[in-house]
């Protein structure tokens, strides 16, 4: 088979991947039909417009109203992310609203000083959904992960605010973030803070309340000790906050008992029969949102806080399903951006792009040039670990108001020095051995006419809407889009636009340097088999990375708390994509460079799709 039919070949399979992505994973949201799903945009008393997932079992009806819970993901993330409690919960009968907070997904972005007020919208939600008719007003939860968690205190104190019998919710879930132990509960953002001026008390009154608290969490669940120091969240359970909420808000050193995790406590408080319980898991803050053990701790819950309108054991899960058709729909979505560039490589307009064969690997180097190949991988990925430990305190600190999303600014500026850094090693690489050795760069693609290159700007551009063409079918035609946990390819509203403009040029500095470096410079013999050098490129990709998070989580896993104190443990977290974006960028550039001779083309190409997909998964704020 040629290479053109094969192309075409592919490209259709890449689309069959979408469809069944879309329909799999629709299937299982709606619980294979059972369950309806509304893309919400209502104008909030905020004055804010918020965007929500609505999800309705046909067991709600206004004759029989069913008990209902608003969730949210946390900082940096958007609705989809509730994936696993959206669907565990609805086809348990539930009504289930999963939120994008101010500032995220869909929802209007918002000044931090405004991100408490109505629980950074959530208490909106719970307002709109006590409006629903098939919704039992008196039965309504409230639960997020990490600053989701955050969201659901701040709509508690909200919810305080008004009269008892107008009291909205219910039942709270916090997972991933500490409650409020005392009667000036604060700000514990990062960690949980006593001082001599507070009391513990039981801020959630009557309502039933639950916390997931991680064993290795990265950012909650710690305490500040008499010497000092702090607790480490896997001694959780043993610190007086934790003990103070399981006995329903006393001092655990004048009163109480010692209690465990996963018991749910009954007390008598206002005339009202609560519970408080605490769940400890062995795993990650991040985990948390992709956890088989955190959707049971959280049925469990809801079943005792609520019943259930069609109860289901809580380790009869089928969410997994979803991630996986979402997976396959993310694998075939970068099957699609290979073989369409391919496939347009045959058209009239963009033919003269295509190289008159098929690019094949150079001669393994040898001596000098092994010393620079090697060398110069190992020097690129520890400069990529060193800068991206520096340059996160740098950055963070002083964000210009033209970036009004500092996650992104934070990688973007890494990325650009780390393609400054490697178009750097390329040059000398270039000027004291490659020249010498015969180098050609038109012969590598490195030198390229303005009008290709004009032609190559056209065709990452059309490549790029049509890919994201799929992306928007999958939204509105089945509610659904392509993800695997923290990596996600989205539908977006229109100003993400205008916001991936600002931060593409630092993304396509890094794309097209990595590209060229990948292809141009670096495309040799290395073993017997030609992917063996794709592979180890690959790998010096997201080698720092992984190193970092490695050295991370080993230390943490061993002695209870992280490695690197110097930087907020959230730089460490926003490698989990990176590790995995990296090395499959180089896979791309080298399957396009191979029928391209042109490292510009895939570089643009990783630029655009990377930069929309972090643009449009993190947190936007005025």
């Amino acid at each position: 088979m040629d290479n053109k039919k094969k192309n075409f070949r592919i490209l259709a399979i890449s689309l069959v991947l979408c469809l069944i992505s879309m329909i799999g994973a629709s299937a299982v949201q709606t619980s294979g039909g059972r369950v309806e799903i509304k893309d919400l945009r209502w104008e909030t008393p905020s004055g804010h417009l918020m965007s929500a997932l609505l999800f309705i079992p046909e067991n709600a009806t206004k004759d029989t109203p069913a008990p209902a819970i608003i969730t949210s993901h946390g900082w940096y993330n958007n609705r989809e992310m509730q994936d696993l409690n959206y669907v565990e919960y609805s086809r348990r009968g539930y009504v289930v609203m999963s939120i994008d907070m101010y500032g995220h997904g869909n929802s209007d972005a918002v000044t931090p000083e405004e991100w408490e007020n109505r629980g950074t919208g959530m208490y909106d939600a719970v307002e709109l959904m006590s409006s629903l008719p098939y919704v039992d007003k008196t039965r309504i939860g409230v639960t997020g992960h990490s600053n989701g968690a955050r969201a659901a205190n701040w709509s508690i104190k909200d919810d305080n605010l008004k009269e008892k019998d107008e009291q909205l919710i219910s039942a709270v879930l916090l997972i991933g973030n500490d409650a409020m132990y005392t009667n000036d509960p604060g700000e514990p953002l990062y960690w949980a803070f006593r001082t001599d001026e507070q009391e513990y008390d039981n801020i959630y009154g009557g309502r039933d309340v639950g916390i997931i608290a991680a064993q290795y969490d990265e950012f909650f669940f710690r305490s500040k000790t008499e010497n000092g120091g702090y607790t480490v969240p896997r001694n959780y359970l043993k610190t007086e906050y934790a003990q103070s909420f399981l006995n329903f808000g006393v001092d655990p050193k004048v009163e109480g008992e010692i209690r465990a995790s996963e018991t749910i406590y009954k007390q008598e408080v206002d005339g009202e029969t609560a519970s408080r319980v605490i769940y400890n898991p062995a795993q990650i803050h991040p985990w948390n949102h992709f956890s088989a053990k955190c959707a049971s701790y959280g049925i469990e819950f809801f079943e005792d806080a609520f019943g259930a309108p069609n109860p289901i054991s809580s380790s009869s899960q089928i969410w997994q399903f979803k991630v996986l058709f979402n997976l396959i729909g993310l694998i075939g979505f970068i099957m699609f951006i290979v073989s369409f560039t391919k496939a347009m490589l045959y058209t009239r307009a963009f033919e003269s792009l295509r190289a008159s064969e098929e690019i094949t690997i150079a001669p393994a180097p040898v001596a000098e040039g092994k010393a620079w190949f090697w060398g110069g991988l190992i020097v690129s990925a520890i400069i990529s670990g060193f800068t991206y430990i520096k340059l996160f305190n740098a950055t963070m600190s002083s964000v210009p108001s033209f970036f009004p999303q500092e996650p992104v600014y934070f990688i973007g500026v890494w990325s650009a020095v780390m393609g400054i850094v490697t178009l750097l090693i390329m040059l000398l690489s270039y000027k004291l051995y490659g020249k010498k050795q015969g180098v050609d760069l038109h012969e590598n693609g490195v030198a390229i006419s303005s009008k290709n290159l004009l032609k190559t700007i056209g065709l990452s551009l059309i490549v790029v809407v049509i890919s994201f063409t799929l992306v928007f079918i999958a939204d509105y035609f089945f509610k659904t889009d392509f993800r695997i946990w923290v990596i996600a390819i989205k539908a977006f509203t229109p100003d993400k636009i205008a916001i991936t403009l600002r931060y593409l040029p630092l993304f396509l500095i890094f794309y097209i340097a990595n590209a060229m470096s990948v292809n141009s410079f670096n495309y040799v013999s290395i073993g017997k088999k030609e992917w063996m050098n794709t592979a180890i490129l690959a790998l010096f990709n997201g080698l720092s990375g992984i190193a970092i998070v490695a050295i991370q989580y080993i230390t943490f896993f061993k002695t209870g708390d992280v490695f690197f104190k110097s930087i907020s443990t959230i730089a460490e977290i926003w490698l989990f994509p990176i590790v995995v974006i990296l090395p499959l960028a180089a896979v791309v550039s080298r399957k396009i460079y191979r029928a391209t001779n042109n490292p510009y083309l895939a570089g643009i190409i990783n630029a655009i799709v990377v930069t929309l997909m972090t643009c449009t998964n993190t947190l936007t704020q005025l």
